[in-house]
């Protein structure tokens, strides 16, 4: 295994990302992403414990960073927590109450019921002893707790304690209307980190961009964005029906739109993969489990990937 699947678990906010990353994912074009934008306004600058819901891709880490950024506690450290490596001194009153930023636990579903025990206990006692040196506390989740609570295997007191206000971020297929201005800033940004052309968003492209699923949601977006700069040209449409050897979409190779998109959307299915992977410590049946595939499935996709890129993450 290596050394990128054993990253600690507690992480600082990037001192390089900058504020228009931040508002990247959360372009808010479509009404639903303007209801979301107008909840965490209202919601950021209070105390109010948050759970963010959505699938992968969709901004968790960038919504739970753009509520920190817009609370009293903005000077204060952003930490994030991955929660399947947390540990129970982690979240421990005596560690916890060091800290008077916001504590984001990313994908809390995958905290280990040692680590939730501790969690509750540290509220509880943090709350009847009238402490205020506590980090704001907000959970991140592609899952759904009350799934597992009815399992048993999430603790039902913990779930109602850290879901002070749920917010469902929207899959990329619910806000196509976000579409256009999130491939517009996301050219821009690679033509200029690459130091390359913009590349041309014609009318047929964009409409190609608006009508597919995006499975892997913004981060997808984003990879395909990113290939159209490297591969160069004017992002079009294209109607071969044959698969091209590699990613985006680009008028001088001759790669068109549908295909881009299936090769963004593998690869951020590969990433999805080796993520779970990483979770769960390699484990492949419960990695399948988050997955919501089969095991089966999940062996055959693994093949797909192939060793060689296995072991080179």
């Amino acid at each position: 295994m290596s050394t990128r699947h054993k990253e600690s678990a507690l992480v600082a906010e990037p001192p390089a990302l900058r504020e228009a990353e931040n508002h990247s994912y959360l372009v808010s074009a479509s009404p639903a992403m303007r209801f979301t934008e107008q909840v965490m306004s209202d919601i950021g600058p209070t105390e109010i414990p948050v759970l963010l819901m959505g699938e992968s891709g969709t901004g968790k880490d960038i919504a739970a960073l753009h509520l920190h950024r817009n609370s009293s506690r903005c000077a204060q450290p952003f930490r994030k927590v991955l929660s399947s490596n947390a540990t129970p001194e982690m979240l421990s009153l005596a560690a916890l109450g060091r800290e008077t930023g916001t504590l984001y636990l990313d994908e809390i579903a995958d905290l280990p019921s040692d680590g939730q025990a501790r969690l509750l206990q540290t509220l509880v006692e943090a709350e009847n002893s009238g402490r205020n040196r506590m980090p704001r506390v907000i959970c991140g989740t592609t899952r759904s707790l009350e799934d597992l609570m009815r399992a048993g295997r999430f603790r039902e007191e913990l779930y109602f304690r850290l879901n002070g206000v749920c917010l469902r971020l929207p899959p990329l297929r619910h806000r196509r209307e976000d579409i256009a201005a999130l491939a517009d800033f996301f050219l821009t940004k690679y033509a200029g980190l690459f130091g390359r052309p913009k590349p041309v968003l014609a009318g047929p492209a964009l409409r190609g961009l608006q009508e597919h699923s995006w499975p892997g949601n913004v981060r997808e977006l984003e990879n395909a964005m990113k290939k159209a700069v490297i591969l160069g040209g004017e992002v079009s449409q294209s109607s071969d029906p044959h698969p091209a050897p590699a990613g985006p979409i680009g008028k001088s190779n001759g790669i068109s739109l549908k295909e881009a998109a299936r090769a963004a959307s593998r690869q951020a299915e590969r990433e999805m993969i080796l993520k779970a992977l990483a979770r769960t410590r390699w484990n492949r049946k419960r990695a399948a489990v988050e997955l919501r595939i089969s095991y089966k499935a999940l062996l055959y996709k693994l093949k797909q990937i192939g060793p060689e890129e296995l072991a080179g993450d």
